[in-house]
């Protein structure tokens, strides 16, 4: 990661100045809390002289990890409280010891970063004023702000930096240990006091063993940002920490603000990957899914964008939509496969994430809080991201639709504010899927926030189906292939340009009735004027043929434009392509790049709108049916009531 150029050096000899401090407020402090409510005895629980007590006065040294106390038992003792998380094993464990260090390391760049904050702003000086007892009354007010300012600065840096600096030890194990409230503003020293002795509390909770060790500690890092973050964002005097970068370059971080750092992690992947050939039919689909993952890796990550998003024709989300059974988990795969193979040749970070039912939570605000770390997990510009969301229709609830839980309904938020909102930035380094049976039952304004269309409709010729018999049969059988040569139909290219062809005309009654009357009455659609044309005819015929249809057919007119695949060569050796500077990447795209026809036009507006109508379709006929049932219900209903008053 290279240094912002206007970002503040945090130097090590300050903030290893608050080593000693900050040992010492991990050893022992004393906290009365004022807004949390403790769970968590302070003090061991009393034991028969032959019980051994809970917490551990003595373990044995390890460097820099300062255990050994003669101090009183009472009070918060954060070190004696990770020391608990091993069984009562006498050995500090390497997790107990990298929590510690990262403890520690994160107090002193919080302390380091309060003072850069108070020499900043005019804190400093009234400090020094009000140790002396000169405090002017006219100033106590800005006094009082400044405070609470450097106090949320520091509690926001303690957790970035405790978040950041743990990442690369922590799993699979997740643990939800509900809200952080001991959020104090008097004065950073008081705050950090505040968010150690409530980190005890969460630890004693939740802490049983490594795994969730870590997991709490990442979780109460999380939970302290967002809590800090609100506050906030009603608080004055934060500007100067705000909108200014603090780099650490001892350990590789960059402080922005309110804006959580996150270390290039990448995530474990379990999934069994399938190769391009073993995803039969699905063409576009499938050469559009292997163009995207390419795409991602021209990724610049000391510019921190995509030349694609630059230049047009990077897809940031996509819908797949078809029957159950045509293949949309094995697409997954591929993609999943294809981009981990990449991002391994070139020792890139490379993070995969779905979102599935298990997020959505009865507790109100929690399904938007997990829907909100799934979007961040994957933008992170230090990674190449992959995120998925599978069967979307029961995910996100239709708004307006009276089954749809407050759960759904928050993800619904969530997606359609983080896909298409005013702080939405595309860099390039990632990408969205959405995938559903019944895309008809996604909300109208979520399903178009899908920039591209990707048809999942399976296996659809004779050669398609004998291609996935002779695949899914295996080799454990004599039986002759026949007068076939295999996975001929699934020469992509060919098989692309015919899929895209078929596109000259809808597909959709509805919509090939719009296009044959438009064609009648201007003739050949051969000019922006008669395209124009014939975009509003569509909207006339379905009314959510919105502005934002056209941008989305527009962006895929341009990722025609870049009809083409980075060669395989750029991705075995990166150093052709991927480890090329951003401006000389941009020129090799540039290079490769086709003019824009109106065939392209044609088509991606038929294709765009083919899908809507479809789903018109499809919606229209499931409200009908459920109609229909609810009338039939009715004079069931009537009939037997009639019965009984016989």
């Amino acid at each position: 990661m290279s240094q912002s150029a206007d970002a503040m050096e945090l130097k090590e000899d300050e903030i290893k100045a608050h080593y000693v401090p900050a040992a010492e407020m991990l050893m022992q402090l004393d906290h009365t809390p004022r807004l949390a409510q403790a769970r968590v005895s302070l003090e061991a629980p009393e034991k028969s002289p032959d019980v051994a007590a809970t917490r551990r006065r003595f373990r044995s040294t390890t460097p820099g990890l300062l255990t050994r106390s003669t101090a009183p038992s009472s009070g918060v003792r954060l070190l004696d409280r990770i020391a608990e998380s091993d069984d009562d094993d006498p050995l500090t464990s390497p997790a107990q010891a990298a929590v510690a260090h990262a403890l520690r390391r994160a107090l002193s760049i919080a302390l380091a970063l309060g003072e850069a904050y108070a020499e900043q702003t005019p804190l400093k000086e009234l400090k020094k004023l009000n140790l002396e007892g000169r405090l002017p009354s006219a100033r106590s007010n800005e006094f009082s702000d400044l405070l609470a300012a450097e106090a949320l600065a520091a509690l926001y840096a303690f957790g970035n930096a405790a978040s950041f600096l743990l990442s690369s030890h922590s799993g699979e194990a997740t643990v939800d240990i509900g809200s952080v409230d001991e959020v104090l503003t008097d004065n950073a020293p008081l705050a950090l006091h505040g968010a150690i002795w409530e980190l005890d509390q969460k630890l004693g909770q939740f802490a049983n063993d490594e795994d969730t060790l870590i997991a709490t500690m990442m979780a109460y890092a999380e939970q302290l940002m967002e809590k800090v973050q609100l506050r906030a964002s009603t608080a004055p005097q934060l500007e100067t920490f705000s909108q200014r970068s603090y780099r650490v370059e001892a350990d590789d971080l960059t402080l922005n603000g309110f804006t959580p750092a996150r270390a290039a992690k990448g995530s474990k992947l379990t999934m069994t990957f399938k190769k391009p050939n073993e995803v039969v039919g699905n063409h576009i689909a499938k050469y559009q899914a292997m163009k995207l993952a390419k795409m991602l890796m021209a990724y610049d990550f000391d510019r921190k964008l995509n030349p694609f998003a630059e230049l047009g024709g990077f897809i940031f989300t996509f819908m797949g939509d078809g029957a159950p059974g045509t293949g949309k988990t094995t697409l997954i795969q591929m993609m999943a496969g294809m981009i981990s193979g990449y991002c391994e040749t070139a020792g890139y970070a490379f993070r995969y994430q779905n979102l599935s039912t298990d997020n959505i939570d009865s507790y109100q605000g929690k399904s938007g809080q997990n829907a909100k770390a799934f979007i961040n997990n994957v933008i992170d510009p230090n990674v190449i991201g992959f995120g998925t969301i599978d069967d979307i229709d029961q995910l996100a609830g239709k708004r307006g639709d009276r089954q749809s839980s407050a759960g759904q309904l928050e993800i619904t938020a969530v997606l359609m504010e983080s896909f298409a909102g005013a702080n939405t930035v595309v860099r390039g380094n990632c990408t969205f899927g959405m995938f559903s049976n019944y895309p008809e039952n996604v909300d109208d304004a979520l399903r178009q926030r899908a920039g591209a269309r990707f048809l999942v409709d399976g296996p659809q010729t004779r050669d398609d189906y004998v291609d996935i018999l002779n695949l899914l049969m295996g080799k454990n059988h004599n039986i002759p292939l026949g007068d076939f040569e295999p996975f001929a139909a699934q020469e992509i290219k060919k098989a692309v340009a015919a899929s895209f062809e078929s596109h000259s005309k809808p597909h959709e009654e509805g919509l090939l009735k719009v296009f044959d009357r438009v064609s009648s009455e201007i003739g050949e659609l051969n000019t922006i004027n008669k395209l124009g044309t014939y975009l509003k005819g569509i909207q006339e015929a379905d009314h959510r043929f919105t502005g934002r249809a056209i941008k989305n057919i527009t962006d895929a007119v341009k990722v025609r434009a870049m009809d083409f695949e980075l060669p395989d060569e750029w991705m075995e050796k990166p150093d052709l392509f991927l480890f090329k500077s951003y401006d000389e990447k941009k020129g090799m795209i540039e290079e490769l790049r086709q003019p824009i026809t109106v065939a392209m036009v044609i088509q991606e507006i038929n294709r765009y709108a083919d899908s809507e109508f479809r789903y018109a379709d499809k919606s229209d006929e499931v409200a009908i049916s459920n109609m229909v049932r609810e009338f039939g219900l009715s004079e069931e209903a009537k009939k037997r009531y009639l019965a009984t008053k016989e």
